[in-house]
């Protein structure tokens, strides 16, 4: 079946499915994707079973590569293609019956597809607060891992707090209109294009589906919504008796060189300048296997790395986690201009700083500070190599970096980490995030399955650039976004991590206030938060209904 036969199945009279606009857009941004990815051959899995930690997919997948595009060997490797998010509200309490109606579900799916790539995978099912708050708080309270006390650049985190929390809005998010919202460290700033509050969402569960194909992954929601259709077999659709209100879907891409050419096909002007090589739409890799740590460090039992929870093995929750889902706008306009697009920026930013923003001005082991310094021309394709390796140079770089207290990196005895490219203060998106990211072995205690996604979610009416040079797009319009999901142990570290991602600190105290030299904060525009629990395998329909 291809995705034109999947359309004509969500249109069938004999389909239950009552086909939406988020229907029809999955569909047609479906049949896009199909159409400009390049098809992979995949070596066979080594994977015969699954993890009880959901999203430990690793064996099912290709093996880690070498990759050297000008910075360097960088061992990277590329999960699945296509991550589809399917967020929904329940209409009332689950019961027993509902709990064995999702684990047949959940097996049937499996069922009607390969346990691999080129079929269909559960990355995982997760369940935010209002779920809990739906069950006795007794028996949640029970069951629920708490948090014990651990050490981070950031600070120290608290003990006796339940591994999920919700998500609250981040120092560098939009509220009331204001970054950081009326109590900012830095009053009234705002962003430039995508001024857009922060929305804390209040979905129950979020289904996440893996694949390299978009027609399987479309077929999935469809079934669950009715279309008694899979992998282009009849099979009745389960009978949720009205218990699911899905919401939007969001659907993510991760290929190399796709980014461009959704770019190329959306006719987005600043297209030429995004690296062909690249996975990501800000043109750096965010593959490599150094930047993520192992699932077992990621769960709530830990492993020798860290254990940041009471959780024992063989507790209910033990191989779970906790996943933080935010749907972010990529400010690509501001990210690629060149020298004299913007006013508000004419500068432009060539490769050089968009390194620096992305990774850090005082790496070393460098001649300059940077990772790399790209092309004699900075802009065409990228400007600079894709594949970049992610250091580790302590919990206090990021701070080191922003007050530069040694001046301008360089050659003859000032490639010291107290020195920067440009010898004044900056701030890197990988340096602020290891203030907090890592365990006391350097081991990183997340792993990223975010990637890009182009969709018309939250955008607001806008002009790319103020002058004659500029276009100007209606709400709604399609824009690339990161569609963002990490697995941590705690709720907690995450807020620490993205707090100190943020920098707001260190901007305020060495940047003077301004944005313009700390990390991807001004880049990006978060208009949705939530966190979620990823329970164990075992326990992925609807965990603690059998005990209530």
């Amino acid at each position: 079946m291809d995705i034109e036969e999947l359309k004509a199945v969500s249109m069938s009279r004999r389909s239950a499915l009552k086909r939406t606009a988020a229907t029809a857009f999955l569909l047609s941004q479906a049949a896009l994707l199909e159409q400009l990815a390049s098809p992979l051959v995949r070596p066979a899995a080594a994977a015969t079973t699954f993890s009880d930690i959901q999203f430990d997919l690793g064996a099912f997948v290709r093996p880690a590569q070498v990759f050297n595009d000008g910075a360097g060997n960088v061992t990277a490797q590329f999960g699945i293609t296509y991550a589809l998010f399917l967020p929904a509200r329940l209409t009332r309490t689950p019961t027993r019956a509902d709990q064995a109606t999702l684990a047949n579900a959940l097996n049937t799916i499996e069922a009607s597809y390969p346990a691999s790539p080129s079929g269909l995978l559960i990355g995982s099912v997760s369940y935010g607060v209002p779920y809990f708050n739906r069950l006795p708080r007794a028996v949640v309270s029970a069951n629920m891992p708490q948090t014990v006390s651990f050490q981070t650049g950031m600070g120290t985190l608290a003990a006796g707090r339940p591994v999920l929390v919700e998500a609250t809005p981040m120092p560098s998010d939009v509220v009331g209109g204001f970054v950081g919202g009326p109590n900012a460290l830095i009053p009234g700033v705002t962003k430039d294009r995508f001024n857009v509050n922060v929305v804390i969402e209040n979905n129950d569960v979020l289904f996440q589906f893996r694949s390299d194909s978009t027609t399987n992954l479309a077929a999935v929601p469809l079934w669950l919504m009715g279309s008694n259709n899979l992998n282009g077999r009849g099979v009745p659709s389960p009978n949720f008796n009205g218990l699911f209100n899905f919401q939007p879907t969001r659907l993510q891409f991760v290929q190399q060189g796709l980014p461009r050419k959704m770019a190329d096909q959306y006719g987005f002007d600043f297209a030429p300048r995004v690296n062909p090589n690249s996975p990501m739409a800000m043109g750096f890799a965010d593959q490599q296997v150094n930047g993520s740590g192992p699932p077992a460090a990621c769960t709530f039992v830990g492993n020798s790395s860290a254990k940041l929870t009471n959780a024992q093995i063989g507790s209910y929750f033990d191989n779970g986690s906790i996943a933080h889902f935010s749907h972010d706008i990529e400010d690509l306009f501001q990210f690629y201009a060149q020298p004299n697009q913007d006013p508000n920026r004419p500068d432009g930013e060539p490769f050089t700083e968009r390194c620096q923003y992305m990774f850090r001005s005082n790496q070393l082991g460098t001649t300059n500070g940077i990772p790399a310094a790209g092309n004699t021309d900075q802009f065409t394709n990228g400007g600079g190599p894709a594949f970049i390796n992610n250091v580790f140079q302590g919990t206090g770089s990021a701070a080191a970096g922003a007050q530069d207290s040694g001046g301008l990196f360089a050659p003859g005895g000032n490639q010291t980490i107290n020195a920067t490219f440009s010898g004044t203060g900056r701030v890197g998106h990988i340096d602020g995030l290891q203030r907090a990211s890592r365990a006391p072995d350097g081991t990183p205690l997340h792993i990223r399955n975010d990637g890009p996604g182009i969709d018309g979610m939250d955008v607001p009416a806008f002009r790319s650039y103020p002058t004659n040079l500029g276009v100007n797009y209606q709400a709604g319009s399609a824009m690339f976004k990161l569609q963002f999901f990490m697995f941590v142990p705690t709720a907690d570290l995450f807020t620490a991590m993205r707090v100190g991602v943020a920098a707001q600190d260190l901007q305020h105290q060495f940047l003077d206030d301004e944005d313009d030299d700390n990390g991807l904060e001004r880049f990006i525009t978060a208009t949705r938060r939530q966190n979620f629990l990823v329970p164990p395998r075992r326990h992925r329909a609807f965990p603690l209904i059998e005990l209530t």
